[in-house]
Parts: structure tokens; sequence; C-alpha cells
């Protein structure tokens, strides 16, 4: 498990780095500010969510138990929910479509995928094996 999690964080690790630039370089173009501001929160969210989960897979080889394993898999749920919304309003500004305004609604159950993500965390090295 503790591979997929190194694996993945790369991954989310570039992608992070790719989205920053493009809201720093391109978005900025075509959107409001503060949409520009929803945009670059979801990139800050991702970032930071990317490095739990590539501790959570340093940490599982000395801690092995589900508790890690529900913590990375929580911050990729809050990951896609809360970023992933995010990015998709700052995007629907940019094409003035309202059908899918009501995507926001989404963001605040990646934020709780996040906490729960952290409780995870803290339970999973409080324990040595599952």
């Amino acid at each position: 498990m503790h591979r997929m999690f190194l694996i993945t964080g790369s991954l989310l690790g570039a992608l992070s780095v790719a989205l920053g630039a493009f809201g720093a370089h391109s978005l900025k173009k075509i959107v409001s500010p503060e949409a520009v501001a929803t945009f670059e929160t979801g990139v800050r969210y991702q970032f930071y969510h990317t490095f739990a989960l590539l501790l959570i897979a340093v940490l599982y080889e000395k801690f092995p138990n589900k508790f890690l394993v529900w913590a990375g898999n929580s911050f990729l749920t809050g990951m896609l929910l809360f970023s992933g919304s995010l990015y998709l309003l700052a995007l629907l500004n940019a094409s003035s479509n309202v059908g899918l305004r009501k995507i926001g609604i989404v963001t605040p159950f990646g934020g709780l995928f996040f906490i729960a993500g952290w409780l995870f965390l803290m339970w999973g090295i409080s324990r040595k094996i599952s």
C-alpha cells in the first residue's frame, strides 16, 4: 500500500505544480481575480495533502495498519472533492456556465475528508500493528 501512496503522491505533486503554473500564468487572463484565488486555494490544499500522502507512505513502513490506509484514502478523496470542486468552480467562471455552479456544495465534504485523514493519521501512528 505504501508504494501506491508514494507513486500517487509523486504524480499529484507534479500535477500541483502544473496546475499552479496554469493558475498563475494562464487562468488569470480569462477569469476574475476571485476565481483565480479560488483555484489557487484548490492547488494549495492539494499540495499540502500530497505531502501528507507521501508522509503516510513513509510512516506505513513503520506503522502498517488500516488507519494509515484510511488516512491516505481520505486525503485522496478530499483532494478530489475539495480541490476538484474549486478547480471546476474557477473554470466554470471562465465559461460562464451557470448550470453547474452548485458544485461548490461538494467542497465542504472534501474538507471533512481532509479532517478525517488527519485524525486517521493520528490514530494510525498511535498503534504499531493493525
